[in-house]
């Protein structure tokens, strides 16, 4: 396997061969994915700490991957952040890629411009079509499926409102499992090995959801995953992923390339089950 040249290509590296990594090594890829400004300022010996994660274990990590050592390893994570060097800067936007500065975080108006650009640089990422192959996968699960239970907590919620919805729209036998009352147990031991799940879930990715998605799988039922990595604890369940990377300031994610993943589905399902008539038909259709 070739050596990795950027951090799309370390994440693919890391789930070829998340089967043959031992735990430890597991958790070490996790926090890695998960923390790349950390990664990319931080010695190996810091990260050992803040991860309760023996620096050795990155350094095997490192080594398993094709890498010389850690710090070989190490330039991936550095290189997004190369223009965004200068620490006076307080706060910073992460987005897929690397991250923006935000000069001063009293500032609304700066705010906005500087999580804009963030999200376009997020769409701009999706656009160039890296998860068309997952996007066709959902689909054709879409349309092989009896019932869609679409499922997505805390800040996830609103994407699984809105998908479930939209899927409504376009004909889709649908049913969001908000969890209303205490249900959830029930809710999703009505899923039978006929339906599909999709769930959408981003760190610190809710707990409710990982266990339906665990429970699902244990029952048999088709998974799609709409996360931020294959490695995510509902990734790693998924027959299908769809990676998205939303710009996220202080714990808040925009999901603006969330709702945009949910759109496609819905349209792309909606061309592929109505045909040439779906044009007129969308136009009412009001999503």
């Amino acid at each position: 396997m070739a050596l990795p040249e950027t951090l799309a290509e370390l994440r693919d590296n890391i789930a070829a061969q998340h089967e043959q990594l031992t735990g430890r090594l597991r958790d070490a890829a996790r926090f890695l994915i998960d923390n790349p400004h950390e990664v990319a300022l931080s010695t190996v010996a810091e990260l050992g700490k803040r991860s309760n994660i023996a620096p050795s274990a990155y350094i095997r990590l490192a080594q398993a991957l094709g890498f010389s050592g850690f710090k070989d390893l190490q330039r991936l994570f550095r290189a997004p952040l190369q223009q965004a060097a200068d620490t006076h800067y307080s706060e910073r936007i992460r987005h897929y890629g690397g991250e923006t500065l935000l000069e001063d975080p009293s500032d609304v108006g700066g705010i906005l411009r500087e999580f804009s650009q963030a999200n376009i640089v997020s769409l701009e990422h999706l656009a160039e079509g890296g998860e068309q192959a997952n996007i066709e996968a959902a689909i054709a699960h879409l349309q092989a499926a009896r019932t869609t239970f679409v499922i997505g907590m805390r800040r996830a919620f609103p994407v699984a409102a809105y998908l479930s919805y939209a899927l409504s729209r376009v004909g889709q036998r649908t049913v969001h499992i908000s969890g209303a009352g205490g249900t959830l147990p029930e809710q999703v031991s009505a899923i039978a090995d006929d339906d599909l799940l999709i769930a959408v879930s981003f760190p610190p990715y809710a707990r409710d959801t990982v266990e339906a998605c665990r429970q699902a799988r244990e029952a048999g039922v088709t998974l799609v995953a709409i996360t931020d990595s294959v490695l995510s604890p509902i990734g790693q369940m998924a027959d299908t992923v769809i990676e998205v990377n939303d710009a996220e300031l202080l714990g808040f994610r925009s999901l603006t390339a969330s709702f945009c993943i949910a759109q496609t589905l819905a349209m792309g399902l909606a061309f592929r089950e109505w045909g040439s008539l779906s044009h007129d038909r969308l136009n009412d259709i009001d999503c």
